[in-house]
C-alpha cells in the first residue's frame, strides 16, 4: 500500500471525517520523482468539536506516528469542525513552494 493510501485509510478509520483530502505535495520539493514524503491533509471531523487546534494536530500525528517516524518528511494539517468548514466556504490555505533542501 502506498503512503498516501495508508494515510487516507488510517485517518478515515480513526476520525470518520465528513471531508478528507490527502494531497501528495512531494512534487513541489527537492525529492526524486514519484516520492511520497510531503503531504497536506484537509479534514472535517465531528471529533474536532470543542477541541483546540493543537489537540487536533496531536491526534492526527498520533494516528500517523509510524509514518511520521519512517516515511513522511512534512505534513501540513488543516483540521476543521463542520461549522468552521462551512464558514470558510470549503477553502483552505495553499502550501508555499519549497525554498530549499538543496543547500542553496
Amino acid at each position: 500500500m502506498n503512503i498516501q493510501t495508508l494515510i487516507e485509510t488510517k485517518i478515515a478509520e480513526h476520525f470518520s471525517p465528513q471531508h478528507l483530502e490527502v494531497i501528495n505535495e512531494s512534487y513541489m520539493h527537492n525529492v526524486p520523482k514519484g516520492s511520497e514524503s510531503h503531504f497536506k491533509v484537509v479534514m472535517v471531523s465531528a471529533k474536532f468539536d470543542g477541541e483546540r487546534l493543537i489537540k487536533r494536530h496531536r491526534a492526527v500525528n498520533g494516528v500517523l506516528k509510524e509514518q511520521l517516524a519512517n516515511d513522511i518528511h512534512a505534513l501540513a494539517l488543516h483540521t476543521y469542525t463542520a461549522d468552521e468548514w462551512e464558514k470558510s466556504f470549503g477553502e483552505f490555505p495553499q502550501s508555499p513552494n519549497c525554498m530549499g533542501g538543496s543547500g542553496k
